[in-house]
């Protein structure tokens, strides 16, 4: 009873900070479930079912704030999971330990990408450019250069599906910085983008009989609330202040990674 407590407590703390920044949170969640001595396939399978129910929660309160772009999560979803697909089946080619190494490098500079002053919001050009496509963000349009946009979408995709997580570490610089989306919309587009990439993990690991209930649903209520109240502050916070805990719990996670590939 008191270890199931003292799970709910650890996951509701992720689940409210990684939904302010928009990431997944799905490797903290993973770790805290088998530190608690439930066997690894169904702490990744609880790990992915928790994460789908904070995503939702919290991409159901930003989009009543009309904080989620749809079609900018269409055109980004679609090209990153085709390039996550490539980067899980050509993982094989770096050990472990070089994962690990390369994950915490991309998390820190993601991170670091973060702190770069960028203007929000641009304007599609007059007329129609070839590559240049309209984004529809809240009242407001954005163009967006796919010549740009595309090639480091395909690399972020790559890279998440190599090292084996959601994305959303990356997706968020990348809709800020390479997009010019505003940060709260970056965050409530890339939860949209976060649950269904955590409902398809879900399913390929629940086919195998490894999903448990009884641990999950109690554990999932916890991770709705965090979810939700995670989302209203996001909705709350300065942009300037996300940025800056985006980028410090991306650091965190980076040094986590390093030190633990050393073992």
């Amino acid at each position: 009873m008191w270890a199931l407590v003292i799970e709910g407590g650890l996951i509701f703390v992720v689940a409210v900070l990684m939904t302010m920044v928009g990431k997944g949170g799905g490797n903290f969640y993973v770790v805290i479930l088998a530190l608690s001595g439930i066997p690894m396939h169904e702490a990744a399978t609880t790990g992915q079912f928790i994460l789908f129910t904070a995503a939702l929660a919290a991409m159901v309160i930003f989009h009543k704030k009309k904080s989620v772009s749809w079609s900018l999560a269409l055109l980004i979803g679609g090209s990153t999971a085709l390039a996550a697909l490539a980067g899980g089946y050509f993982s094989h080619v770096f050990s472990g330990f070089a994962l690990k190494l390369i994950f915490a490098m991309m998390l820190f500079v993601s991170g670091a990408v973060m702190l770069v002053p960028v203007a929000e919001g641009r304007e599609p050009p007059e007329g129609k450019r070839f590559g240049i496509v309209t984004v529809r963000v809240g009242e407001r349009r954005i163009g967006v250069n796919l010549w740009v946009a595309l090639p480091v979408t395909v690399l972020t995709g790559f890279a998440a599906g190599m090292v084996g997580v959601s994305g959303g570490s990356f997706l968020v610089p990348l809709m800020v910085l390479v997009c010019s989306v505003p940060m709260r919309v970056a965050v409530g587009t890339a939860s949209a983008l976060v649950a269904a990439t955590a409902l398809m993990g879900f399913t390929g690991h629940a086919v195998h009989g490894d999903f448990t209930p009884l641990v999950a649903l109690p554990l999932a209520v916890v991770a709705v609330a965090g979810g939700i109240l995670g989302g209203r502050f996001a909705l709350k916070t300065k942009p300037k202040n996300l940025k800056k805990l985006f980028a410090f719990t991306n650091w965190v996670a980076a040094l986590f990674i390093a030190y633990n590939a050393s073992f």
